[in-house]
């Protein structure tokens, strides 16, 4: 391993070189720091890969974070409040079934064709067909009333369908296709120029931009792993890029961000016995996990700080829910943690003895599960590895174990593993924890099941006042009683919120990052028309 990693990085350095050579930057030999001045004509960045099904929002393109090339309806402000972009106001109706927006009539596409309420109604429906990453589940039609006022109709009243329009970017329907992703036409900040595919994008500024233009004219994104996009920064070759905390050192010439996200990081137990199958025929459940008390034990017994120090550096925070400092977050599920001395006493207890080994054993089961975590993703096994060591401390062995996705998936619903989590909507924590969305795809794996979450949750998505919603959900977490949380089924134990970690070069501002969701790299640009130098 260690020799494909050099020899990755030598090859990454001669293209690197090669790139320079064309660009006008300084060789991949010269010191860090070192490139061409900063100016407004260009950035290059390297934040992250290629979206494998192109740039089309209908496919969830732009999902994560700004699509550059399209429009939305609304996006956020740097307090995460909603703001218009496309949208000059938006309504509701009493019964919350209808939703009505009208746009601006001065925006055009990038071939001069100018955007209609057509146009909004054909993405969204499109992209409800595409059954993307955007949950449009609940959203019956879209249809245009008239040039400039689209009408949202819902199957059920839904609150949280105020999010979907940040995510959503608007392409033509008069030039949509099955390959629209692959030169895409849009009415956002910039307009794409060229896809060298493996390699890079190159995109400019879109002139004829009906909002604030962005000030830098030109943007080439590479695509770069980590471990290349740190050579080029030693190179001097981008202007800005992502890292990992394992790269983090002084580099002349730039500064490191470190942006908040909900970008977290848990371990997901599976919550009932094992002998049940889901819908699609896989094992369901965990003879080990069903055990609330040792989810519990988990839950408080492990040091998130600690693993937050070891496995990411100490660049992150301890994490308690799938939402952490969202509006919907409740505070009161923030509890207080490694505390092994109490967490020995309440497995002996439950009836969790320790054996001979010290491992515990209740009714003839051994405290043993495997871990699974993507093999590759060498965070994803660091935190694995430090629960791994602070469980053994509770009496509990956990075997940790890298696995490709596909068998992951297979026994997502009966074996814990790390997964990634952490979205701008509330639809997510929904989708974990609700009855109704139980051993479906990546949706509440664990299998929980709480009559009185659903009820808050469903009151939530109800509710038509924001306010109202969010204390919904807060409840859904803890009432005081019960809830999703750690002090209620506790099937899940967050670890971290991981900070995004980007070199940017001096001189350089990024505007207010906001908090950033799962998905490194792109939520960067989300307030590209934010940036300036300095």
């Amino acid at each position: 391993m260690k020799e494909e990693r050099i020899l990755k990085i030598l090859l990454t350095a001669a293209v690197l070189t090669a790139f320079a050579a064309v660009n006008g930057f300084a060789g991949a030999g010269q010191q860090s720091g070192a490139g061409r001045a900063l100016t407004a004509d260009s950035l290059t960045l390297a934040i992250g890969g290629e979206p494998d099904e192109g740039y089309d929002p209908c496919k969830g393109w732009g999902n994560h974070g700004s699509p550059l090339f399209q429009s939305t309806l609304l996006e956020f402000g740097p307090e995460m409040n909603f703001v218009n972009d496309l949208a000059t106001a938006y309504s509701v109706s009493a019964d919350g079934l209808t939703w009505t927006f009208d746009i601006r009539n001065d925006a055009k596409f990038s071939d001069g064709q100018p955007v209609t309420a057509e146009d909004v109604a054909f993405t969204f429906n499109t992209a409800k067909e595409a059954a993307s990453r955007i949950d449009l589940t609940r959203l019956k039609q879209a249809r245009a009333a008239g040039q400039t006022r689209v009408v949202f109709e819902l199957n059920t009243p839904f609150s949280a369908f105020i999010y979907t329009p940040v995510f959503l970017g608007i392409v033509p329907k008069h030039a949509y296709s099955a390959n629209y992703g692959q030169k895409p036409i849009g009415s956002g900040p910039y307009v794409f120029v060229q896809w060298d595919k493996g390699q890079q994008l190159i995109v400019e500024r879109n002139e004829n931009y009906y909002g604030d233009k962005p000030v830098f004219k030109r943007l080439t994104l590479l695509f770069l792993d980590t471990d290349a996009a740190f050579v080029a920064v030693e190179s001097g070759s981008v202007d800005i890029a992502m890292t990992a905390p394992m790269l983090v050192r002084d580099t002349k010439g730039y500064s490191l961000l470190r942006v908040k996200s909900v970008d977290n990081r848990g371990i997901a137990f599976p919550s009932t016995k094992p002998g049940t199958y889901s819908a699609d025929n896989l094992p369901v459940g965990n003879a080990v996990t069903s055990d609330i008390a040792i989810r519990k034990a988990l839950v408080y017994g492990v040091d998130r700080k600690g693993i937050a120090r070891d496995a990411i550096s100490g660049y992150g925070a301890p994490a308690y829910t799938v939402c952490d400092g969202l509006p919907w977050w409740n505070p009161q599920t923030r509890i207080t943690d490694n505390d092994v001395s109490g967490q020995k006493a309440a497995l002996d207890a439950a009836g969790w003895q320790a054996a001979g080994d010290g491992i515990r054993v209740k009714n003839g089961v051994r405290a043993s599960f495997t871990l699974n975590y993507p093999a590759g993703d060498s965070l994803r096994q660091a935190i694995a590895l430090a629960f791994t060591q602070q469980a053994r401390l509770l009496g509990i062995e956990v075997l940790p174990k890298g696995v490709s996705w596909d068998d992951l998936g297979l026994e997502m619903y009966n074996t814990p593993a790390v997964y990634g989590f952490g979205s701008h909507s509330p639809v997510e924590t929904y989708n974990l924890y609700h009855s109704k969305t139980a051993t479906t795809a990546f949706n509440n794996m664990t299998n929980v099941h709480n009559p009185t979450v659903d009820r808050y949750m469903d009151a939530a998505f109800a509710s038509l006042d924001t306010e109202e919603a969010n204390t919904n959900w807060k409840k859904a977490a803890w009432d005081g009683t019960t809830g999703y949380s750690n002090q209620g089924d506790a099937s899940w134990c967050w670890i971290a919120n991981i900070e995004h970690l980007y070199y940017v070069r001096d001189g350089l501002d990024v505007g207010i990052q906001r908090i950033h969701p799962h998905g490194e790299g792109y939520p960067v640009v989300s307030n590209i028309k934010e940036w300036k130098l300095k």
